[in-house]
C-alpha cells in the first residue's frame, strides 16, 4: 500500500483519493472509518447501500454474526463488527449496554429498573431495550441517575 500526502497553502479543500485494483475488505474498512469520522456510516438495506448520518441512529445490535443499525423508522445492516462500531462511535454519544448492543444516549426517553439489577430503556420511538447488569451502573452514571 502506498500513501501520498500533499500539503500546500494553495489547497482549499481536503481530498482523499483511493486508487485500487479491487475493493477489498481492508479498503472497505478504511472507507468506513473515514465516513464515521465524517459522521456518516455505510449501511445496506434490500441490497442497496446508503450513507446514513450517525446522528439518526438510535441503537446498534449484533445478532447471529450480523450487525444491525436501527433508526427511528428503519433497520439497516452494516459490515462492521459491534466492537468496531463502539470504537468509532463512543465519542458520538454511543454507549454499550450489553454484549450485543450499543445505544445512542440522545434517544433514551426513560430508564426503569427491571429484575436481576437490569435496566429497561425506553427510546423516543417507544421501543424498549434491556441494559445488562454488567453495564447498568455505568449507564446510570452516564445519564446522571447516580
Amino acid at each position: 500500500m502506498k500513501i501520498t500526502i500533499n500539503v500546500g497553502e494553495d489547497i482549499n479543500e481536503t481530498e482523499i483519493n483511493i486508487r485500487c485494483s479491487q475493493l477489498t475488505p481492508d479498503i472497505e474498512n478504511i472507507i468506513a472509518t473515514l465516513r464515521i469520522m465524517n459522521q456518516q456510516l455505510l449501511v445496506t438495506k434490500d441490497d442497496t447501500n446508503y450513507l446514513l448520518d450517525v446522528s439518526t441512529i438510535s441503537y446498534i445490535e449484533a445478532l447471529e454474526r450480523k450487525t444491525f443499525v436501527y433508526t427511528q423508522d428503519s433497520i439497516y445492516e452494516s459490515k462492521l463488527k459491534l466492537y468496531e462500531m463502539e470504537e468509532r462511535l463512543c465519542k458520538s454519544g454511543f454507549f454499550r449496554i450489553s454484549k450485543s448492543c450499543l445505544v445512542h444516549l440522545k434517544f433514551i426517553k426513560s430508564i426503569k429498573k427491571d429484575i436481576d439489577r437490569k435496566l429497561r430503556l425506553t427510546l423516543t420511538n417507544g421501543e424498549q431495550i434491556m441494559v445488562s447488569r454488567q453495564y447498568a451502573d455505568e449507564i446510570k452514571k452516564r445519564l446522571g441517575v447516580i
